[in-house]
Order: C-alpha cells, then structure tokens, then sequence
C-alpha cells in the first residue's frame, strides 16, 4: 500500500473549519473494571486503522489555497496517551458530584489538537488515551476523533468493533474469524458525501438557491433562544445527562409507535416544551424555536455505503416550530416528527445542504451575525434514529462498566445537542451545551424538566391503554 490522499468534501470541509472554533470533536469515553493492557489495546486500535483508512489518514491544510486533504498512510500509527492516578485526580478535583467518566468525557472534549487553522503541517483525526482512576480498580478509556471523520454512526460501529477486537486480544484465540467480521475496507478512503449523491437530487436553480438562503438567514434572526448566562467569557462544551428508567422509556416508545412518530419527534417536542417554559411567560405570546433533525445518508448515497463505512455521512433538516404554552407533548411530538419527514421526502437534506454549509461559514466568520455574538443556530438539535445498544458478552469481557459518546458544541451549534441511546432498555441521552453561555445549573433544570415531560406523557400513554 502506497500513501493516497484526497480533498475534503463540502461538509467535511465545514467540520474542518467548525472544529477550529470548538464544535465537532466526537469523543467516546468507556469506563471499564479492568485495566486495559496497553500492547492488546493498541493492537486493536492499529487493526481499526487497518480496516478503516479514515483512521490512519491526517488531514492536510493548505493556507494558499485555504482548503483540506485527508492524506491517508500505508499503515497505522497510532499511540496511546496513559494518565497514571495522579495526573487524573488533578482532572478530578472540584468535581461537583459528577462522576469521573463525565468529568473526564468534557475534559477530552476540550482538548483541541486542531485548533490552528493556518498550520501547514499535518493532523491526525484519531487519538486514544486511557486514565487510571483513584484507587486502582477502575480506568478510563477515551477516543478522540475530528467530526470531519467520525459521526455518530462511526462512533457507534468503532466501539463495537472495538469492543471486540479487544476481547479477541484478550482470548488470544479466533483471531482470524474476528478479524474477518470487521474488516470492511482496507482500500481507499471512501468518497466524500457531495461526491456519491443520487443524480440530479441537488440541483437548484440559482434563483432557489438565492430564496432558501434569503429564507434561512431571515428565519434564524427570529429565532428565541434560552437566556445567555454570559456571551462574553470563553466557552467550552459542557454535558448533562438524561437517564430513564427501562419501565418509563418503554412507555414512550410505545407512546411513539401508537402515533407513527420516532423518538427523535417527542425528544424534540420535550425540548420546545421545557425551553419555553423556563422563561416563564405569561402572555402565551408564540415564540420561534429552531429544530435541527440529523438523518445518516449512507443508504440512500450511490452506491450505497453499510454502517462500517466510516466517516462523515449526516445531512442535517432545520424546523422552525411555533410555540406559545401549553403544549401538550404527543401533539407536538407529531407536529415536529411530520414536518422533518415532508421535507425529508423532498430531498431538502440533501438539495440544501450547500447553502447550510455556505451559512455556516458565514456565521463562523461573522459571529456578530448570531444573538450575542452566540454563534446559536437553533434551540435543539436531536437525529432521526435512535442507537439501540444491549449489553454483550464483549462488554462484559473487557470490563465495561458505563460509556458516553458526543462531540463537542461551544463553536457553532445549537443550545442543547441530543446524543441518545436506548441502553438494555433504558433511555440514555448525552446532552450537550456551551458553557458559560448556559450554566450547568440552568441546563440540568431544563433536562430535568424535559424527562419529567417525557415520563408523563408516557404514563398517560400507559393510562389510555388501561382504559
């Protein structure tokens, strides 16, 4: 194998751009019983960049041309970063009874290795890390990857097949028949999203062009925000964590399936609902709130691309909603699921998704055009599909114990950025905020609010099927 490169796509090429300013470094935190033995790890981590090249690629600027490549390298190269006991407990401190696999997951997410945009020398979009925890019983493996080479259903697909690679470390047996059921492409990196879209499905005349964007920028200067705790201090990217029980979360999603919606409809309407609410309003004046749906393109792209395609393949559909108090959840939730649906059938993730680009650029190099110079695109940003995980003998075997996957938003993002799974039965939401822009404490009472609106809804779900 020789060394290939390639330019970055549209949107690779907005990641590329938005993680310079703090939004799109995906990490995935694993925190596990056992202490991973450093040569079986990087074994496996090297056999992930043999199988998927994106991973042994780095990505190239070029300041004359002010664009990016992914130059890809014959083999992997990879190394892992080891934090002993007491580098973590300095991570630790002050640590405001949050766990250490949170503390830690918003510490990595604020580590940013590409925060220069003129450098001209090369950078990796994959990092590994493990953190020894207090107490020598519990250890914290971390993945770091640049959003231009990782959404969620990369991060998805790399802990499972990383997962098992490790247990296949830890047999030291049945190598060959594990390696077989991950390898997909050893080959080339695979295409840029813009470069394997369905014919003819994004042609706009220049006119249209011209009116969606009038549309977008004029709607998005309506859009009300949650309150600014302070717009003037730097930011980082902070979490909080939304858990229901498996009990409440089947109710909700058979509240879901009653009415033909996915769960990305209710989480949306909850989102509405709670941001409204916290700024007490009386008048019941409606107030324009802005929705982003995130939906995987990979099946409908040409040819279509499997899940172990690694790489950026979202598109993105954004809904302004109307709200002025009372809403009741299962009603919106349709509202907000059907509207992302119709545009969705016209192709308008796909036709439009050049001119979201374009705005996005825009916003990054003027902040001032946002509220506050926020750089807050819209209220909530949530995907189509939720991840569905259970609990498997390779988890089991490596010791894992709990995990947390998202990317970063103090850049350009929304308030409030949805990660969710559905963990053996539970509900398990990431959500992710700017700080200081919003407190923690300002969003923990809106996630807080959020799930008690999400369980009522589905206990009364649960009340008319009784009767």
């Amino acid at each position: 194998m020789s060394t290939q490169s390639r330019a970055v796509g549209g949107t690779e090429h907005n990641w590329c751009r938005a993680v310079v300013g703090g939004t799109g470094i995906a990490v995935l935190a694993i925190i596990s019983s056992k202490n991973p033995d450093v040569s079986h790890l990087k074994n496996a981590l090297h056999k992930l960049q043999i199988s998927h090249p994106i991973l042994r690629s780095r990505l190239h600027y070029s300041p004359t041309a002010n664009s990016y490549s992914f130059v890809t390298s014959p083999s992997p190269f990879i190394q892992i970063k080891y934090f002993n006991h007491s580098t973590t407990c300095q991570i630790l401190e002050n640590n405001q009874n949050i766990s250490p696999l949170h503390l830690i997951l918003e510490h990595e997410l604020n580590k940013n290795a590409w925060v220069s945009s003129s450098c001209t020398t090369k950078h990796d979009v994959f990092f590994a890390s493990v953190y020894a925890l207090p107490g020598a019983t519990r250890w914290v493996l971390v993945l770091r990857l640049h959003a231009a080479a990782c959404d969620r259903t990369t991060a998805v697909s790399l802990l499972r097949e990383l997962l098992t690679l490790m247990a296949i470390e830890e047999e030291e047996t049945g190598f060959q028949q594990g390696q077989k059921e991950i390898t997909m492409n050893k080959g080339e990196i695979s295409l840029a999203m813009e470069d394997i879209l369905p014919k003819g499905i994004v042609k706009k005349t220049l006119w249209a062009r011209g009116v969606d964007m009038l549309s977008y920028s004029v709607n998005s200067l309506r859009f009300t925000n949650l309150r600014f705790k302070d717009a003037k201090s730097p930011r980082s990217t902070q979490v909080v964590r939304l858990l229901i029980n498996p009990d409440d979360t089947q109710k909700i999603l058979t509240g879901c399936k009653a009415r033909g919606i996915k769960l990305c409809g209710a989480l949306g309407a909850a989102g509405l609902i709670a941001a409204h609410s916290s700024k007490s309003r009386s008048d019941h004046q409606k107030k324009k709130y802005g929705v982003v749906t995130l939906t995987d393109c990979r099946s409908i792209l040409e040819p279509p691309l499997s899940n172990h395609h690694f790489g950026f393949y979202h598109s993105a559909i954004l809904n302004t909603h109307a709200i002025k108090g009372g809403e009741k959840l299962w009603e919106l939730a349709e509202k907000v699921y059907t509207v992302f649906t119709h545009y969705k059938s016209c192709n308008k993730h796909l036709s439009d998704m050049a001119d979201l680009n374009f705005l996005m650029c825009r916003a990054m190099e003027n902040p001032g055009l946002t509220p506050s110079a926020s750089l807050r695109t819209c209220l909530i940003s949530v995907f189509e599909d939720t991840v569905i995980d259970e609990s498997s003998n390779q988890q089991n075997q490596v010791g894992v114990e709990d995990y947390m996957g998202c990317a970063s938003a103090h850049g350009i993002a929304p308030s409030i950025a949805i990660f969710d799974t559905i963990r053996d039965g539970r509900l398990d939401c990431i959500c992710v905020y700017p700080s200081p822009l919003h407190s923690r404490e300002q969003m923990q009472e809106l996630v807080d609010n959020m799930k008690c609106i999400l369980v009522d809804a589905g206990k009364n779900v649960a009340d008319e099927t009784e009767s």
